[in-house]
């Protein structure tokens, strides 16, 4: 039998899976690394760290299967997207790579923007230009690191750093490149206009292909160290999201995929190149040839929880590491003890600002409606609730796109909780299901490699064959009707915050200056 391996660069980790034809997981591997925030709205990680993390990974996936090098027939990528690599004339790391919630670029954003208009980048790219996004990040090295701007011979995504390393080639996807903000999403390649007005040399970028084209194939050096056989070719894959929507199935019009990982998506599969007339989805190249996606993203979704586990979840940590349980089934527990809607406790989750509906790197989180009745457990199951509405905020502008959603599948860690699964589908008043691999972005970029090297005739096809449904979760017609009452007072909280917003974030800055 023939195996195929899909590796994703996340955000907290590089993890590795294994399928065989069948698309059944024969092994997963994950080595985390550091994310380092180094002053306010900053985001940083190393790329060298990931190259490490990808190596231990991959060695870890061949001791836990017992599978040989030589029977893995293809590689697919995926990973975090927006991140900004920067490579000088010897493939040399020239800074750390800025991310994907990295929100200092606000100016640079305000520059892009003007130099061509809303509407005119809305028309090229399909979106318009986030503090997340790469080319602000771009200006902003040219402004602030001059040094590094001039040594500067490649730009990669993370996804494509790791190619790189595998491979030695500068290559990337129609659906990660579609978030830099430099790419022509109708035309599918680089924005030749954009790259010349904003002084970014098109011999930086990689060339671009589709998601299940062959980019390269593993060299020798990478070989010996990660236990990968040489000459195993990778295909393109895709970033993140794209790659998760191979992995869930969401390949064809009317299906709509719910991600529940650090960042929160809501993902709908279009034919058609779709564009929300305000920019507030975004509209990229699908990793299926040809087609497009529609996505809105709240920046901390399950991220929120794992910032409060990591603040004041100690106690909770020590007793889960004590009666060895995972710290988050724990955490979900005690927040299944509080009625629904936390009494009227309510969580906004823009712990690093917010993508959608608000493109505001300056929202900030908040709980609102404290009483001297809420304890921990309120204040966990707020989160919860937050992170609902915060998805339920893209999904509703979704529909008024006009894309049909005759089905919601939803994956991501946070998925696995049965507790958050039935908030979201009470909260969206919509049937959600699970289904039987939940791997996500990986196990997509897995099945992206078995159609690029001939094992699949399409990713249609090998979705239809691999992915099947686990269970279903129904409203409760209770909790629907409260969730409405609370959403609607939730809709309304950023809107009377939102100068208040501004202020702190001015107040901070000028302290950070002093």
């Amino acid at each position: 039998m023939n195996y195929y391996l899909g590796l994703d660069i996340g955000t907290t980790g590089a993890k590795a899976i294994l399928i065989n034809s069948s698309g059944e997981v024969i092994s997963s591997a994950t080595s985390e690394y550091l994310m380092y925030n180094p002053k306010p709205l900053w985001s940083e990680q190393n790329p060298e760290d990931w190259w490490k993390a990808t190596q231990n990974s991959i060695k870890d996936i061949f001791k836990k299967s017992g599978i040989k090098n030589s029977e893995v027939k293809g590689m697919g990528l995926t990973g975090q997207m927006h991140g900004l690599v920067l490579l000088d004339k010897d493939g040399e790391v020239l800074r750390p790579c800025i991310m994907w919630n990295d929100q200092r670029t606000i100016k640079e954003c305000e520059e892009i923007t003007s130099l061509f208009g809303f509407d005119n980048l809305l028309r090229i790219t399909g979106n318009p230009v986030l503090p997340g996004f790469t080319a602000p990040k771009i200006l902003w090295v040219k402004k602030n690191e001059t040094q590094v701007y001039k040594k500067i011979e490649h730009i990669l995504l993370p996804k494509d750093y790791i190619r790189f390393c595998l491979t030695g080639e500068f290559a990337t996807d129609v659906s990660d490149a579609s978030g830099t903000s430099l790419l022509n999403v109708g035309k599918r390649n680089w924005a030749d206009e954009i790259l010349s007005v904003l002084d970014i040399q098109k011999a930086w970028m990689p060339e671009v292909y589709e998601s299940i084209e062959i980019t390269g194939k593993i060299k020798k050096s990478a070989a010996e160290k990660t236990g990968l056989n040489y000459e195993t070719p990778i295909v393109a894959g895709g970033g993140d999201q794209a790659a998760g929507g191979i992995g869930t199935g969401t390949v064809k019009d009317g299906i709509t995929s719910v991600v529940l990982g650090t960042s929160g998506v809501v993902f709908s599969h279009t034919n058609n190149l779709t564009i929300e007339p305000e920019g507030k989805l975004h509209a990229f190249c699908h990793a299926v040839p040809g087609a497009w996606h529609v996505m809105g993203v709240t920046l901390s979704a399950a991220g929120s929880l794992k910032w409060y586990k990591e603040i004041f979840g100690e106690t909770e940590k020590q007793i889960a590491a004590e009666k060895n349980i995972n710290v988050y089934d724990l955490l979900t527990k005690l927040a299944g003890e509080i009625p629904a809607g936390s009494e009227g406790l309510i969580f906004l989750p823009y712990l690093t600002g917010e993508r959608t509906p608000y493109p505001d790197p300056d929202a900030k989180g908040t709980f609102t409606g404290i009483t001297i009745r809420h304890n921990k457990k309120h204040f966990i199951r707020s989160i919860l609730e937050g992170v609902a509405y915060s998805l339920k905020d893209c999904l509703e502008l979704n529909k008024r796109l006009g894309l049909g959603i005759s089905e919601i599948r939803i994956s991501g860690g946070g998925a696995k909780s049965k507790l958050w699964r039935q908030i979201l589908t009470n909260v969206f008043n919509t049937e959600i299901v699970t289904l039987i691999t939940t791997e996500g972005a990986p196990y997509g970029a897995a099945l992206l490699a078995a159609v690029g090297t001939g094992e699949y005739s399409s990713v249609e096809e090998v979705c239809e064959k691999t992915i099947k449904i686990s269970e279903s979760t129904k409203p409760a017609a209770d909790n629907v009707k409260l969730y409405e009452e609370y959403y609607d007072i939730y809709k309304n909280l950023y809107q009377s915050l939102k100068g208040s917003f501004n202020k702190i974030s001015s107040a901070v800055e000028k302290q950070f200056r002093q």
